[in-house]
């Protein structure tokens, strides 16, 4: 372990990213990267640890040394919604990290397929139709664009199958292709489809629509009243980090996303930088899970 944060890092850092390349949480870690290599003056790399919705890539991590060397691009779904969702872990949630900072804020957009209906109102239609037909993909069992997913089903009180993968990306392959119907994907994730043409975005998921895509409704304003859900990625290590090495990390990687590239490389693709304290970061992980917990009970989801 360190005798102070004032030695550190005095050899490369590594960051965990729970989820392959391409996706939301990817592009995160290799920005903040970019700026932690600037910060800390040694090389930041990113190494992609995919499957279980994040949990496998969060368990290397709870069981790392706690000496600020293997951090985590961690997603507030792990620390809020795994426990609701599995039935055991191989961490514990909260008590086996130490929380750094969040980092950035964004909604997701509801993309159909080539073939799918061309709007929220005619999409809830057919699922009515035919229930069980249509497919929503997600980016893993217990991740926020699942819980998305199932929010909607609630809220609109119909019946279409979750189909997980083991990330975005994979999982927008399959919709391009037309193997699934649609995705609660985060914007940042799926923007470049959507102003490509390639997929269809027919409703984001926030309470105002996004400065990003602003011509697309809200799903609220689509015929859903009341429907909103947001997400957020942000910092953490593993537990026992010595509380000086932990502020030190705060303090290095809140400059760095307040710095004008990060900046310029987030906020175009619709992600809002915004950090704080491990303090503010526990204290939007108990937010999180009692908001999702009558989702997660009133539609039985699982992750088993």
């Amino acid at each position: 372990m360190l005798a102070s944060a004032q030695a550190y890092p005095s050899k490369p850092v590594r960051i965990l990213c729970p989820f392959p390349p391409g996706g939301g949480v990817d592009i995160t870690a290799r920005a903040i990267a970019n700026e932690l290599s600037r910060q800390l003056g040694q090389p930041v790399t990113v190494e992609n640890r995919p499957g279980a919705g994040g949990n496998i890539a969060a368990a290397e991590v709870a069981k790392a040394a706690p000496d600020g060397y293997t951090l985590f691009i961690t997603l507030n779904a792990l620390h809020a919604i795994s426990p609701l969702v599995y039935s055991r872990l191989p961490f514990d949630a909260i008590r086996d990290f130490s929380f750094i900072t969040p980092l950035v804020s964004f909604d997701n957009v509801l993309v159909v397929s080539p073939g799918a209906p061309r709007t929220v109102q005619e999409l809830i239609a057919q699922a009515k139709a035919q229930p069980g037909k249509l497919t929503f993909a997600s980016s893993g069992n217990g991740t926020n664009t699942h819980l998305i997913g199932e929010l909607f089903k609630m809220k609109a009180g119909i019946d279409i199958v979750h189909v997980p993968y083991k990330g975005s990306a994979p999982a927008l392959t399959d919709l391009l292709g037309g193997n699934v119907t649609m995705m609660f994907d985060t914007i940042p994730s799926a923007i470049s489809q959507v102003k490509g043409g390639k997929l269809r975005a027919i409703g984001v998921t926030g309470a105002k629509r996004s400065p990003t895509l602003p011509e697309i409704p809200t799903i609220a304003e689509s015929g859903l009243p009341g429907y909103e859900a947001n997400a957020w990625y942000g910092l953490i290590g593993p537990a026992a980090m010595p509380k000086e090495l932990v502020a030190k990390l705060n303090a290095e990687t809140v400059k760095g996303a307040s710095s004008k590239e990060f900046r310029e490389r987030m906020e175009p693709i619709g992600f809002t930088v915004f950090t704080g304290s491990p303090e503010k970061m526990l204290d939007l992980i108990q937010a999180d899970a009692a908001r999702w917990a009558p989702v997660v009970k009133a539609s039985g989801a699982r992750a088993d």
